[in-house]
């Protein structure tokens, strides 16, 4: 079938989607997004249940402790131009960092669990590196910094300052909603690599690349274009019908699994409105209400998860060309956890093709060609 639409390809315990409803190891989406943090979701994914609290404070001790970053890797993203593409250079980052970890090729439980560690942690400081060498900035050392979540974390190693805890719980909250999603494109490429017997990061490499396209990880990105061409509510509705007068996609709105909307959608909605009211311009939120209503009257159609998320990230500051950046760090923790997965039960996959070429065709020697 083309594109694999309704093919079941594997077993996994780790998330899923039935009749609109997005769960993570049992847990709703609804549940996890207003109850918990992303670094109890990251336990909850690879380990199979919520930790207690002693297991999460050792989780968070063990993400501040792996995510400093070899020198060489500030080396590396120096040798960039400023303008070279953002996904690019954390895909170099990521493979680059196997040359750092003597436990590479052990796939033994404990081995590959310290590895999904290093890497979730080193994810985020990756991606603030490359932001702030690009604008010639000095990076800024984890350990040098308190966090109490990733989400703050990654935005005081963005911004240089500790952000307000607004800022930090909106982001935790994106993370929640973004880690998991079943067998998408990036996790389907993460779990064929692996299945090989590669290493981990040669997974996570293949599927920062499948993320990297447009048809999978920069929608919110497309968003985000969508309304600064917008500019003002006052021209949404003759945008949105030119849109489509000429048959034109608008970004953020559908999704293949999801018939009646994307249930992650409507909470970052609310987080959208929350942090224009909170910055004093919601002219964004505003915008996009706008077009979710037209949108739906004259399509049917509902927004999906990148739809606000546009909006979100651009209150919380953060560049366009990273929103499919803060994609990957999140997705890390479902990614890992469909390579754990993988491991525990291997086996290689190795699907086969539908030929529909030429059954038979007669051999001429070259001169006769």
């Amino acid at each position: 079938m083309s594109g694999l639409t309704g093919i079941v390809a594997c077993e996994t315990a780790i998330s899923s989607i039935e009749n609109g409803v997005l769960r993570y190891r049992g847990y709703t989406i609804d549940d996890l997004a207003t109850k918990a943090t992303f670094e109890e979701i990251i336990y909850l994914l690879w380990y199979g249940r919520l930790p207690n609290r002693l297991e999460l404070t050792a989780l968070k001790q063990d993400l501040l402790e792996s995510a400093v970053l070899p020198k060489k890797i500030y080396d590396l993203l120096h040798l960039y131009e400023p303008w070279g593409n953002a996904m690019a250079k954390l895909r170099t980052c990521v493979s680059f960092l196997t040359h750092f970890d003597d436990e590479v090729m052990d796939h033994s439980f404990a081995a590959d669990h310290r590895k999904a560690i290093r890497i979730m942690a080193r994810m985020a400081a990756i991606v603030a590196a490359i932001e702030r060498i690009r604008t010639d900035l000095e990076p800024i050392e984890p350990d040098a910094i308190q966090f109490t979540s990733l989400a703050e974390m990654f935005l005081w190693l963005l911004k240089g300052e500790k952000p307000e805890p607004l800022a930090a719980k909106a982001l935790d909250v994106c993370l929640v909603l973004h880690a998991e999603h079943e067998l998408n494109a990036s996790t389907f490429a993460s779990r064929v690599t692996v299945s090989t017997m590669s290493d981990i990061y040669s997974g996570i490499v293949s599927a920062i690349g499948t993320l990297k396209g447009p048809l999978h990880g920069n929608a919110n990105e497309q968003v985000a274009n969508m309304l600064e061409d917008i500019g003002d509510i006052s021209r949404v509705e003759e945008y949105i019908a030119g849109k489509i007068a000429r048959k034109e996609r608008i970004m953020g709105f559908g999704h293949r699994v999801y018939k009646h909307g994307d249930p992650r959608a409507k909470y970052l909605k609310e987080l959208a409105k929350e942090l224009g009211e909170w910055r004093g311009d919601t002219r964004w939120y505003d915008m996009s209400a706008k077009i979710e209503q037209l949108v739906f009257a004259k399509k049917g159609l509902m927004p999906n998860v990148d739809f606000y998320s546009a909006s979100v990230y651009t209150y919380l500051g953060i560049p366009r060309d990273l929103f499919t950046l803060i994609f990957a760090i999140s997705r890390t923790s479902g990614w890992m956890a469909h390579i754990l997965e993988q491991h525990d039960n291997n086996k290689l996959i190795r699907p086969r093709a539908q030929y529909i070429g030429k059954k038979h065709d007669q051999w001429l020697p070259i001169e006769d060609r």
